[in-house]
This record gives C-alpha cells, sequence and structure tokens, in this order.
C-alpha cells in the first residue's frame, strides 16, 4: 500500500534507539510492567496483521490533516490510559462499573475516540479479533507525533485490553493540573518512572490546549504566576475573563504552546525557562525542584536530546499496566468488552 511505503521512509529517518533484546522486547523496560505472562515486542503482528500500522497511519494521517488539534488529543489519550496501558480510557460506562471518561482528569477533555473507533473497525475487517486497542492508543500516539514534526519510534505491541474500567484509579493516578513538583514526582515514581521521565513526558505539552479552569491558580497571585512575565499573565487573566457560558471563562481554550501550538518541538521547555507554561503542574518543573529546572534547560537548549529521551520514555510508560499472554481479551469494539 502506498501509506506502508511512505511510512517506511518515514521510519528510516528517526534517531535510533536502543538495541532491542533478541527476543524483540525492549530492554530493562519490561521490568516495568505489571502483565502476569508475556511481554512486549516490536514484530507481534508481523505475520498475523501485517497492514496494521500502514492502516492506523493513514486514519491518523487523514485525522491530523482535518484537525491538527486532534494530534495532541490522541498523544494525550494514550497517556491517560497509559497510567495502566490496558485500552480501559475507551470503554464506556456500563451497569457494572463507571469506566474513566467521567474521571476529572479526563471529563470534557479527552477526545479523538472516534478516530480510534474507525481505526478498530477497519482492522477488525482485514483481522478480525487480532489487534488490541491498547495496541491502537500506542501506535497512534507515535504517529501523531510524528505526523506534527516530532520524533517517530518502533512501538512495543502485544498488549491486551481490559474487562473493565475504574474512574477511582483514573482520579487518583492521573496528574492533575495543579499538581505541586511533588505531587508529580511521587505518582510518576510510583509507577517506576523517575525524574527524567517525568520532565521528558510532561514534553507532550508542546501540543494541545487546556480550559481556563485547568489553570485558574496561574491567574491569582500564586507563586509560579509571581516567577512569570507580568504580560504573559494578563494576557490569560484577559483570555479567561470571556463571559461565553454560565461558568464564565472557564471554558475557554488556551493554547498550551502559543508559540508553535500544533508543532512537536521543544518550545515548550523555551515557554518554561521565560516563565511561560501553561499549566500549575507545567511551571513547577522549573520552580519546584532544581535537577527538574537542569533538565528542563537542556531540552529548552538541544531539541535533539528532548526527543531522544521523549522516545525512551514513551517507551517506558507504555509498558505500565500492560496486559499480556491469555489475559484480558481482544476487543471486537473499544468501547465494551466483548
Amino acid at each position: 500500500m502506498k501509506f506502508l511505503t511512505l511510512f517506511l521512509i518515514l521510519l528510516n529517518l528517526v534517531i535510533t534507539l536502543p538495541k532491542a533484546k533478541s527476543d524483540g522486547s525492549y530492554g530493562d523496560y519490561d521490568d516495568h510492567s505489571t502483565s502476569t505472562s508475556g511481554v512486549l515486542r516490536f514484530d507481534v503482528y508481523k505475520d498475523v496483521c501485517p497492514e496494521v500500522e500502514d492502516i492506523i497511519f493513514s486514519w491518523i494521517q487523514e485525522a491530523v490533516m482535518e484537525d491538527s488539534r486532534m494530534a495532541a488529543s490522541l498523544l494525550r489519550l494514550h497517556f491517560h490510559d497509559c497510567f495502566g496501558c490496558d485500552g480501559s480510557v475507551l470503554l464506556d460506562d456500563t451497569n457494572s462499573f463507571v469506566g474513566e471518561k467521567t474521571a476529572a482528569p479526563n471529563l470534557n477533555s479527552l477526545r479523538g475516540f472516534e478516530v480510534i473507533d474507525a481505526i478498530k473497525s477497519e482492522l477488525e475487517t482485514f483481522c478480525p479479533e487480532t489487534v488490541s486497542c491498547a495496541d491502537i492508543l500506542a501506535i497512534a500516539a507515535r504517529d501523531s507525533v510524528f505526523l506534527s514534526g516530532g520524533p517517530s519510534w518502533e512501538v512495543q505491541m502485544g498488549r491486551r485490553d481490559s474487562l473493565s474500567a475504574s474512574k477511582t484509579a483514573a482520579n487518583n493516578n492521573i496528574p492533575g493540573p495543579n499538581s505541586t513538583f511533588s505531587q508529580l514526582l511521587s505518582k510518576f515514581e510510583n509507577l517506576g518512572l523517575n525524574l527524567k521521565d517525568l520532565v521528558a513526558l510532561s514534553g507532550a505539552h508542546t501540543m494541545g490546549m487546556a480550559r481556563c479552569s485547568t489553570f485558574s491558580a496561574r491567574l491569582q497571585g500564586s507563586a509560579a504566576a509571581a516567577s512569570s512575565p507580568p504580560a504573559f499573565i494578563e494576557s490569560l487573566q484577559q483570555l479567561c475573563s470571556v463571559s461565553t457560558s454560565a461558568s464564565g471563562g472557564n471554558n475557554v481554550l488556551a493554547q498550551l504552546d502559543l508559540v508553535t501550538p500544533a508543532t512537536f518541538d521543544n518550545q515548550y521547555y523555551i515557554n518554561l525557562v521565560s516563565g511561560e507554561g501553561l499549566l500549575p503542574s507545567d511551571q513547577v518543573l522549573v520552580t519546584g525542584d532544581d535537577q527538574a529546572r537542569d533538565i528542563v534547560t537542556t531540552y529548552a537548549q538541544d531539541p535533539f536530546v528532548f526527543f531522544e529521551d521523549f522516545q525512551s520514555s514513551m517507551l517506558k510508560m507504555g509498558s505500565i499496566g500492560a496486559i499480556t499472554g491469555t489475559n484480558g481479551e481482544i476487543r471486537r469494539d473499544c468501547r465494551r468488552v466483548n
């Protein structure tokens, strides 16, 4: 297919990753998976569904061309699934459980579910009950970054889908936009991620948007606001004062990166150094810890270091809570269990 040819050509341009093991698994990252059998691999679908990456790439390309914001949305879906990378974020509520879509970090925030539905539908035609929804999210996130100007990497696959979801777990495990530095680091370390992973993965905020309600603390004389340029804070105050609904300006959207909002680059870190991080949880990477600030400065100065670290941290994050082997299932519909 033409998209497969294009994709293989583009992959030749990416930064080389650490060497995979002979069995196709990726270095020590297997240690962070909570799966009870099996490991994530690079070649899972080579024989059983060789079209998988071609199909996903074509859908993501079309979605991003229609709406450049969709790249950030699909990347975020994978992030919010990957405090347990099991496709649970995609499940609708049922009589037996309340899913994650209405959790505080996700409500009126996550989007892109229809794109995942379309991908799953086509994959079920080509290779029924073969490709998991969790793997679709991981591949879609990679393609979204690449199509926005960022790096690419070979995605580990072999995840299976969960049989349930938990609103409570999503509320407890996904860091909020007003998190302090210690809260952020604690949540990441609880999942086997470290300080560098925290700073590198936060770079996903180089794309996308956030509602005024998520960064209102930046506008109310907080310590983070005191370290930011007055003109920046004033511009946000003006934006969020617009009365567009019963909740005032809380639902107004602001770009996470005003300079290059639809491009995956290191501008996010340049913004942090100048005090122009949008979310309180962004700016604390500079104001909350000396080591974190040093990493931010490195990424602001060298985008290639950021790209390389982001790739590695994405692979590491992508193994968290992965269900493999005979556990879970391969859903036929990502919104519900079989």
